[in-house]
């Protein structure tokens, strides 16, 4: 489908000049634009690349001479990677998913299903399951018994949602995520090794070989809110008691664990392979980079910023920008890191002046 320049400027709230009426197709990278695609030149350090391909047209950054670059039109892009996902938006490839429920799918009779709902092949619906209004369930879904799955929701392929978890609207899951899982929590007899390795004993080697781990079962489920992404391969438990919980607006990307109780609020950013271990708090507008780890009963406080491969230990408080392991102030993090860059030229030092000193002291 193609759309005008004027169209895309319209959608976009952007300013646009030149031949507002030239139809493109579709996004391409300045080097191997065609002529009827839009070329993405938001950065100044594409502008070069547009005399490579074929562009007609280029989202430029603002002050950009679109004449000079050789262009028949222009859209300004204040911000650029905002105006990328509005672009995205425009050109999206919907997902097939005819209205209806496909005749290998198995819905139970006491479950509900919306209006408007595409239920895909071989679906698997539970006793008492609820299923909003338009929602998109592609094939080898299984929706356990009691669960709620909000309208406007999109679950990909092989997704997994367990018994009494709720899910609020717009909620896209990508393939092969978990939601309400069991959680891990087992227990030995006596004092184990955990418990005696924070107590600074010595654990004992016979108890769990007599008589083994005690499964702790999970009785509580999983609470998700509006507008919340899970990225493919993602996993989130339910709770021991209580409920595990996610708040509005929440994105989370590909293989990511959230353990039993954990309370994720409104409006983070969980990137890719964080862990979160059971129990810890994460308040609103937290964002945690790529392999961040997150100790159990840990608070983070809101507007936390964690760097990539953080080890967060203790509790956060709000407003921190944190980075390494054990995760500490960044600037902290980043003198640390210069010191320790520094330790080899140190010992170096050392050595020089260990040899001065036994020398006048007679020990050379």
């Amino acid at each position: 489908m193609a759309f005008t320049v004027h169209q895309i400027a319209e959608s976009l709230a952007a300013t646009a000049v030149g031949d507002l009426s030239i139809e493109l197709r579709g996004p391409a990278q300045p080097e191997t634009a065609e002529a009827d695609n839009l070329a993405l030149a938001m950065d100044p350090k594409f502008l070069d690349d547009l005399a490579k391909g074929a562009a007609r047209v280029a989202i430029l950054p603002e002050g950009a001479d679109w004449q000079a670059l050789g262009l028949e039109a222009a859209i300004f892009a204040p911000h650029p990677r905002y105006v990328l996902s509005g672009v995205n938006k425009i050109f999206e490839i919907a997902v097939h998913a005819p209205v209806g429920i496909h005749p290998s799918a198995v819905i139970d009779a006491s479950a509900v299903i919306g209006a408007g709902a595409s239920i895909g092949p071989f679906v698997i619906i539970g006793a008492g399951a609820k299923i909003g209004e338009n929602a998109r369930i592609l094939s080898h879904v299984s929706v356990a018994e009691n669960a709620t799955i909000g309208s406007d929701c999109l679950l990909f392929n092989g997704v997994r949602i367990g018994a009494r978890v709720v899910i609020g609207k717009r909620f896209i899951a990508q393939p092969n995520a978990v939601v309400g899982g069991d959680g891990f929590s087992f227990v030995s007899p006596e004092a184990g090794a955990v418990e005696a390795a924070r107590a600074g004993k010595q654990p004992a080697a016979d108890s769990v070989q007599k008589h083994g781990f005690a499964r702790t079962n999970s009785l509580g489920s999983v609470i998700i809110g509006d507008d919340v992404e899970l990225g493919a391969g993602s996993t989130i438990d339910r709770g021991t008691i209580v409920n595990t919980t996610v708040g509005n607006g929440t994105k989370i990307d590909n293989l990511v664990m959230l353990g039993h109780n954990v309370q994720v609020g409104a409006h983070c950013l969980l990137c890719a392979q964080v862990g979160v271990g059971g129990s810890s708090v994460v308040a609103d507008r937290v964002i945690l980079g790529g392999q961040v780890g997150v100790a159990d009963h840990v608070k983070i406080g809101t507007n936390v910023v964690a760097a990539g491969k953080a080890g967060i230990s203790s509790n956060v408080p709000p407003n921190r920008f944190i980075m390494g392991n054990p995760a500490i102030k960044a600037e902290a993090n980043v003198e640390s890191y210069k010191a320790y860059r520094r330790l080899p030229r140190l010992v170096a030092k050392v050595d020089v002046l260990q040899k001065q000193v036994s020398k006048l002291l007679g020990k050379d």
